[in-house]
């Protein structure tokens, strides 16, 4: 029981954090644009869809948002599978361990560089951006 508690709050602390990503990132781009006048910006910068002109280009932004935190994530687990495995000291389950985390964590970039090419190529080949 303790640990399906455990590992509820580590999926709301992931969805926490990946939600305070996209929400950063897709405002950045409104935060600077408060401070340029008509003439400095001939195009309209996008007001809450961070400049997305179409419902397609937004949910791409947003997947490419996604994609590239739980990138970073993978990056992550495998620094925390290399220092696990040097810190073990020898000790077999910790070996095991740790080279299982740097094998999931490396399936884990394959499977979300295939994800990025897929959703990139589907929903940007209506952008005009191919």
């Amino acid at each position: 029981m303790q640990n399906k508690m455990k590992l509820i709050k580590q999926v709301v602390i992931l969805l926490a954090l990946m939600t305070g990503a996209i929400t950063l990132f897709s405002f950045i781009p409104i935060a600077g644009a408060q401070f340029l006048t008509e003439t400095d910006r001939p195009d309209v910068i996008g007001g809450a869809t961070g400049g997305a002109t179409s419902l397609r280009e937004l949910v791409l932004r947003i997947v490419n948002y996604f994609l590239t935190f739980l990138g970073l994530l993978a990056v992550l687990m495998i620094i925390y599978g290399g220092v696990t495995y040097v810190i073990s000291a020898g000790n077999d389950e910790a070996v095991g361990n740790a080279k299982k985390i740097i094998m999931y964590a490396l399936i884990g970039i394959i499977v979300i560089l295939l994800s990025f090419v897929l959703v990139n190529a589907v929903l940007g080949a209506g952008l005009g951006s191919q």
